[in-house]
């Protein structure tokens, strides 16, 4: 654990001087200042694990109140740290009173060295056991995703992706994952990340083109209570969920310039501060980008920036479409199958020769993704052992274009086919697909997560 931070205020420079020579001693990091206002700003400016203040100082020398409005003000900038008041004129109200308005604990002057180090260090580990329990919580709260199911690679094409994966997994050097809708680059992200040293650490995804503009900065960085008019708390952002892990950042080709500007930023200076807050935070966070943008030709037209791309792109992997890995159809098919399977709890021991081949003609305009949902939908409706062609569904003709047979299909099919179709005649392009479809980017965004669509 790195060496506590701790914040000592008191009027008295002898007091501070013996407090300074203690802490240093029990290999922690005492910061000195003589009023509140220093103790405010430099709380506004540093990150404390605990603060020591003195309830008095110039306004009177009994009543505490100076200490009790310090105490209310650390508690507005940081509701997290640790406060413990001291006095060298105690009694049982004030003690009382301190710890009703939010002290962690009380010490009375003189102090006995013992007793001041041990409340110090029991504080500073319960702050940081709650921050530790805030943190599983926002994890949860954002519905943390499964551990992916097996990542297949029998194609020679997939197998040097493998080869690639494994190579800069040990490293913590940013990589980028480009590739078509549906190809994985999601399952890859996390392939990597289970590969590295941060395996442990959290994974942590977030999809930048599904993020309205104003909760950009709150979802990346995190907020403070009262930054805005619905944050009635503090709350983590995405990066200080990954610390110590890995930071998925898909769809990075959809961001706006304004929102490539403030990520460059972040990623240069390796520190950011919550919305509405000024005290600057570090994290140690190794950064996976994906898209299925042509980043280049972004590049080449002013809609993305080349600084922000070379930040990204210190490794760059490229998935191949379904259709250009042909080997790996029948292992993902029978991995989807199992899995499902069981989840839906059906017996099913495999597929027809008839489904078989229907599977290996048909293009996968939709990638893997698409061979994942055709399974699911085929082994939920399922009525026998063995899944035929007429369980796979698959669509006729133009794969992508023919509306023949939608009538057969329930809204939610129809739905994801049209989809598709308009993500594969807008070559991938999810604003343009938006467009053409006649609803917003967000609007597509939510089916896209809705029906898987999209690694």
């Amino acid at each position: 654990m790195p060496q506590p931070n701790i914040l000592i205020a008191d009027d008295k420079q002898h007091i501070l001087d013996s407090l300074r020579l203690l802490l240093k001693s029990e290999n922690l990091r005492p910061l000195c200042v003589q009023s509140p206002a220093a103790a405010l700003e430099a709380l506004r400016t540093q990150v404390f694990d605990a603060a020591l203040i003195d309830l008095n100082y110039t306004r009177d020398t009994t009543s505490g109140a100076e200490g009790l409005e310090l105490l209310q003000a650390l508690h507005r900038l940081d509701d997290s740290l640790p406060v413990i008041v001291m006095t060298a004129w105690g009694s049982v109200e004030l003690a009382v009173e301190a710890m009703r308005q939010g002290a962690a604990d009380f010490i009375e002057k003189p102090w006995d060295d013992a007793r001041l180090l041990s409340v110090l260090r029991n504080q500073i580990a319960l702050a940081h056991a709650l921050k530790q329990g805030r943190r599983l919580n926002a994890e949860n709260a954002l519905l943390r995703e499964r551990r992916p199911i097996q990542f297949i690679a029998e194609s020679p094409a997939m197998r040097e992706i493998m080869r690639l994966a494994e190579q800069v997994a040990s490293a913590d050097a940013a990589v980028l994952i480009t590739g078509e809708n549906g190809t994985g680059k999601g399952v890859l992200a996390r392939h990597i990340h289970d590969l590295s040293a941060r395996a442990g650490q959290p994974f942590i995804r977030v999809n930048l083109g599904g993020l309205a503009e104003s909760l950009f900065e709150s979802e990346l960085f995190g907020h403070v209570k009262g930054a805005f008019t619905d944050a009635k708390s503090d709350r983590m952002g995405r990066f200080e969920l990954a610390d110590g892990g890995t930071l998925f950042l898909d769809e990075i080709g959809n961001l706006t310039m304004e929102q490539q500007a403030r990520l460059l930023h972040v990623l240069e200076e390796g520190e950011f501060e919550r919305v509405g807050a000024s005290r600057p935070i570090r994290v140690d966070v190794r950064i996976v980008s994906a898209t299925n943008v042509d980043l280049q030709r972004a590049i080449s037209s002013g809609h993305f920036r080349k600084d922000l791309y070379y930040r990204l792109n210190t490794v760059r992997i490229e998935l191949p479409p379904l259709r250009d890995r042909p080997q790996d159809i029948e292992p993902l098919t029978m991995q989807f199958l199992a899995h499902n399977a069981q989840r839906y709890g059906k017996t099913i021991s495999g597929l027809a020769p008839e489904a078989a081949a229907a599977l290996a003609r048909y293009p996968w305009p939709g990638n893997v993704r698409e061979l994942q949902h055709v399974m699911e939908r085929a082994v939920l409706l399922a009525q026998g052992d063995v899944l035929t062609a007429q369980d796979l569904r698959l669509e006729t003709g133009d794969a992508i274009g023919d509306t023949a047979g939608m009538e057969y299909m329930t809204l939610a099919d129809a739905e994801q086919h049209l989809i598709r179709a308009a993500l594969h005649r807008c070559g991938g392009s999810a604003n343009e697909a938006a467009a053409v479809l006649g609803v917003s980017r967000s609007a597509l965004y939510r089916r896209l997560q809705r029906y898987g669509i999209g690694d």
